[in-house]
């Protein structure tokens, strides 16, 4: 803690020139403009410059340990992020490579699977007006070509 005590001036012609100096001698005037010059020298300070000065305060081992962790965190987080970045690198890369080819080769076969059924759509079709059903069989004939899912 800081401990504040009063220094009386003895001599009277460095009082004068000095900006703490009063005319009243009074304890309450002199907090007053002490007051009124630190919030002046406030203004001017950084935050910066206030934590600088908590340095002092703060023990060697202590500041040491807080260092130590803070380093050891970044380095964490910077080796996390450069191997979560390989993974989705790695991921997206194999993606493209393997599933894009085997998603387009899908496609083209479901493809030619449904031309295969409207080719053989088209060939029971033809196949019924060329050769009617005979007239004894239990088959009822189609009333034309419907399209597939109907």
């Amino acid at each position: 803690m800081v401990k504040v005590e009063i220094v009386e001036e003895k001599d009277q012609q460095s009082s004068v020139n000095s900006p703490y100096a009063s005319t009243s001698s009074s304890r309450h005037s002199s907090q007053e403009s002490l007051s009124s010059i630190s919030s002046e020298l406030s203004a001017e300070e950084t935050l910066y410059d206030r934590l600088n000065a908590l340095v002092d305060i703060v023990p060697p081992t202590t500041r040491h340990r807080i260092s130590t962790n803070v380093s050891k965190a970044t380095s964490f987080v910077k080796t996390s992020g450069r191997v979560i970045g390989n993974i989705v690198w790695i991921v997206t890369t194999s993606a493209l490579l393997v599933g894009l080819p085997l998603a387009l080769s899908l496609e083209d076969e479901a493809k030619i699977v449904a031309q295969e059924r409207e080719m053989m759509a088209q060939q029971q079709g033809a196949q019924q007006v060329t050769y009617p059903p005979a007239p004894g069989s239990n088959q009822t004939p189609q009333k034309g070509i419907v399209p597939p899912g109907f």
